[in-house]
């Protein structure tokens, strides 16, 4: 063949090269925000946020992140959203023992609270996603949750012009990643912070008012050795009022015959002592995120304080740190649960299902609907 016929076939190649490179970089590029940094705003109690140096908050990507919460585009079948298992009015979290994903299939635990997610240094029960970023991945290629993929979820958005309009001011024109996704919702989940709560006011605010004598009383019922100690594992102290270690513990819940039917931790390590071990949650808004404890066994807060006065389920790797707790007198007892009432904050602005003033915002709102 002559190099005039060559030409072309040179010409057409470098071009699929060129196409090639630029498909596999374009879509390989660190999604990182492009749009106006924002400072999160900490309600009172709550220590200052810890954000990924590769994502810091904007205006922009919180806004994307809110839309894409309450959006059902996210599942298979556009019918399951973050916010169908994890609701405002019940702190970010989901009032059935457990939660209801595509074609009415249940989940396996009950679902954790959004609230305050962004202080936990491992995320789902058992701590298999090192960050809320990458627990977005989790319910989306959840068969029983979101029943998608992350392929399926790029295409879909890709499709949607109004998404393109928005991605591209939160992070740069060019090819919708899920890594993008992963991180609007991410930062969008970090401004979910409930605290000023009544213990908050009265503690760090110094309203005397703020709580009752019971609540009072409960929180050195919680704090002291000689009592509940409960700040053995739910953390409090002057710097640090999460109310967790973020640590593992095998405290007796789900346990048949001394053997746990749910292993919990040991599922991500293999290590032996981590069966039936489960993160410890937050305290905070604990009064309305029932049922409790990873099964939702639990179905008051007079239960789970009954539950640790018997000491917990006995099995080989229940935490030392779980004791019976029968010294305490009823009236401790109920000033416990008193404590744990005044422990809930306020729902912050900006973080319910948003409003109809964009062309994403209002497919998302009729998908919800439907």
């Amino acid at each position: 063949m002559n190099s005039r016929k060559m030409l072309p076939v040179l010409i057409l190649a470098a071009m699929i090269v060129a196409v090639v490179w630029l498909y596999r970089n374009v879509q390989s590029r660190p999604a990182h925000p492009v749009g106006m940094p924002v400072a999160i705003a900490v309600p009172l109690g709550l220590p200052p946020v810890p954000v990924p140096a590769d994502n810091p908050p904007t205006v922009e990507t919180i806004a994307l992140g809110r839309v894409l919460y309450y959006d059902p585009i996210l599942s298979a079948d556009n019918s399951i959203s973050c916010a169908s298992c994890h609701m405002p009015a019940v702190g970010f979290s989901d009032p059935r023992p457990l939660s209801v994903g595509v074609g009415g299939k249940l989940g396996v635990r009950n679902s954790p609270p959004v609230a305050n997610a962004a202080y936990h240094t491992t995320q789902f029960w058992d701590g298999r996603a090192p960050s809320l970023e990458n627990q977005v991945e989790g319910p989306v290629e959840n068969p029983v949750e979101m029943a998608h993929t992350l392929k399926g979820v790029e295409k879909r958005l890709n499709a949607d012009p109004a998404y393109q309009e928005e991605f591209a001011k939160a992070f740069g024109p060019g090819r919708i990643t899920f890594d993008m996704v992963e991180k609007a919702i991410a930062s969008f989940e970090r401004t979910v912070l409930m605290a000023n709560s009544p213990f908050d006011r009265w503690y760090y605010g110094h309203d005397e008012k703020a709580i009752s004598a019971s609540a009072k009383r409960g929180f050195e019922v919680f704090r002291r050795v000689d009592k509940g100690n409960c700040a053995a594992c739910h953390t409090f102290n002057e710097s640090d009022a999460t109310f967790t270690d973020n640590q593992f513990h095998n405290i007796g819940v789900g346990v048949k015959d001394e053997v746990p039917t749910d292993l919990g931790r040991y599922t991500v390590t293999k290590i032996e002592a981590d069966r039936g071990a489960f993160k410890t949650p937050s305290l905070r808004n604990i009064a309305l995120t029932a049922p409790y404890m990873h099964d939702a066994s639990l179905k008051t807060l007079k239960d789970v304080v009954d539950f640790y006065v018997g000491g917990g389920n006995s099995n080989p790797n229940r935490d030392p740190k779980i004791k019976s707790l029968d010294f305490l007198t009823g009236q401790e007892r109920a000033d416990l649960v008193a404590f744990l009432e005044s422990l809930t904050g306020e729902v912050p602005p900006n973080t319910g299902p948003p409003p109809k003033t964009t062309r994403v915002q209002q497919g998302a709102l009729s998908r919800i609907r439907k």
